[in-house]
């Protein structure tokens, strides 16, 4: 059985939610490793080191790049007797928080890791193309994620909105609730689940005081998972990822599995995520990144132009048969797998 290392859980996400996926389908043992963050005097190289000296030469080893690649003194070592395919999620660099010089530090140590393992693979087309050319890397697999298929969403009157998303500065939150603020002349109400009405860093703090002082129609619940986070989409006219960097954009797939249309930043692999209707329509808007005045306008649009609103509802309702299930995700990580355990 090959093992499949990834970081202990810390609140539910989409890299968590496709790793117990891909595990479940392809019979992975699955071991979580201590440490949230792929900072290394944060994790635990040791276990880790543990865990790769355990298998026998020429074993295949799955690694989330959360966990591998900012560990190239321990990865790099065993990828000389075992066959290391690494999958990755994020660039580490790319997580909005470290400065410039801790962002090249994870930059290298990352660039080691993937250059040393016999295989990686990226939740995306975009993603993969971004690291062969980051890291010089001659071939990098796909795998993006899949999605569940789900009741369609009741349409409301274009008012309710969702922004499903951790809690973390890459996702936009302080960028949303500017641009709310910039449309509260018009009626609309917003559930961001992921966000808590209390706790956390001091980032989180600063946004639930922006979201507070926008006259409580801000819902936040705290992470969702199960029927509670399928309510949410339910009770969703319109999922809005205002994401600063993504590799894909697993809420993306998931709201379109609803017929829920998208306003998202065009960042990444959000415009593969959304796609195209047979007809070659989006099923929803992109907006500039970190523009709160663009997301702005496009909510504007959406919120005072019933028949936009139409057009978008139907494009993701003829979007939705299209969208891939979980079982070709695990296809795809599966072939690689076979490949690197071929002698």
């Amino acid at each position: 059985m090959t093992v499949f290392a990834v970081p202990e859980p810390a609140a539910p996400s989409g890299g968590h939610t496709y790793g117990r996926r891909l595990a479940r389908a392809l019979g992975l043992d699955r071991v979580e490793m201590p440490g949230t963050w792929p900072r290394p005097a944060v994790r635990d190289l040791a276990g880790l080191d543990l865990l790769l000296t355990a298998l026998p030469d020429g074993s295949a080893v799955l690694l989330d790049g959360l966990v591998a690649c900012s560990a190239p003194e321990v990865v790099v070592p065993h990828s000389a007797r075992l066959r290391v395919v690494v999958l990755v999620h994020l660039p580490l660099a790319d997580e909005t928080g470290p400065g410039p010089a801790e962002a090249a530090d994870l930059e290298a140590r990352e660039r080691a890791v993937l250059r040393a393992a016999a295989a990686v693979v990226a939740t995306g087309g975009a993603a993969a193309r971004d690291l062969e050319s980051r890291h010089g890397l001659p071939r990098v697999d796909t795998a993006p994620p899949g999605v569940d298929p789900a009741p369609e969403t009741v349409p409301g009157d274009g008012t309710r909105l969702l922004c499903a998303a951790s809690p973390t500065p890459r996702k936009g939150h302080d960028v949303l609730f500017d641009a709310l603020d910039r449309v509260r002349d018009l009626p609309w109400t917003c559930a961001c689940p992921g966000l808590a009405d209390d706790g956390g860093d001091p980032w989180q703090a600063r946004v639930r005081e922006a979201a507070r002082a926008l006259d409580g129609r801000v819902a936040l619940p705290g992470p969702l998972t199960g029927a509670d986070l399928d309510a949410a989409y339910a009770a969703a006219d319109l999922l809005v990822l205002p994401t600063r960097a993504e590799t894909y954009g697993m809420v993306v797939t998931e709201a379109l599995a609803r017929a829920v249309p998208v306003l998202a930043s065009g960042v990444g692999g959000v415009p593969e995520a959304l796609g195209r209707d047979p007809g070659g329509d989006r099923p929803g808007l992109l907006v500039p990144p970190d523009d709160p005045g663009a997301l702005a306008d496009a909510l504007r649009r959406w919120l005072t132009d019933p028949p936009l609103r139409e057009a978008l509802r139907r494009s993701a309702r003829r979007r939705r048969p299209a969208l891939a299930g979980w079982e070709e995700t695990a296809r795809s990580v599966g072939a690689v797998l076979d490949r690197e355990e071929t002698p």
